[in-house]
């Protein structure tokens, strides 16, 4: 089985590079359907600071997913640069759609094995079962996301689900 980032060959991967909150995160490309504009977001009442609300995506209802709120900081402020990655996301076998905001897109990357490293065993900002790896690019390392946990949408829908009988509670 191929590891999340290696491709079955053992091969370089390549990995959309973004930034949240100043820092570089990247996702397996394979995961990406599209990058659209911030655009209009319709909110949705009850959810947890991370669920900005949802999108209108040619018909489709998209939930949109704060990453900065995500990872447990405060929600992210919209620039110019802001914009929506829209990733497939599995539970119990079905596809689904998610509107990641990030701040702003960088580029598509290549990386080879032996530039990843695993994630460090304690410390930093992003929940460490969220990483995949450490991808090294020169003199600096990008996050690379384990989007199967890091945008998991049954740990999300409970979490909304809690935020919801806290309100009304």
């Amino acid at each position: 089985m191929s590891t999340p980032t290696t491709d079955a060959t053992g091969t370089a991967q390549q990995f959309l590079s973004f930034t949240v909150d100043g820092e570089a995160f990247a996702i397996d490309i394979r995961t990406v359907r599209e990058i659209i504009q911030h655009g209009t977001v319709t909110p949705v009442p009850l959810m947890p600071d991370f669920v900005r609300g949802v999108i209108n995506l040619r018909g489709a209802v998209v939930p949109v997913i704060d990453l900065q709120a995500r990872f447990g900081r405060p929600p992210a402020t919209i620039s110019k640069k802001t914009c929506f990655v829209i990733v497939d996301s599995v539970r119990d076998g079905e596809r689904a759609e998610l509107g990641l905001m990030v701040d702003a897109v960088s580029e598509v990357i290549s990386l080879e094995p032996s530039q990843i490293e695993p994630p460090p065993q304690f410390g930093g900002a992003t929940r460490r079962d969220f990483i995949a790896g450490m991808g090294k690019r020169g003199e600096r390392f990008v996050v690379l996301l384990a989007p199967e946990r890091a945008f998991d949408i049954g740990e999300m829908a409970a979490l909304c689900e809690a935020s919801q009988m806290a309100l009304a509670a």
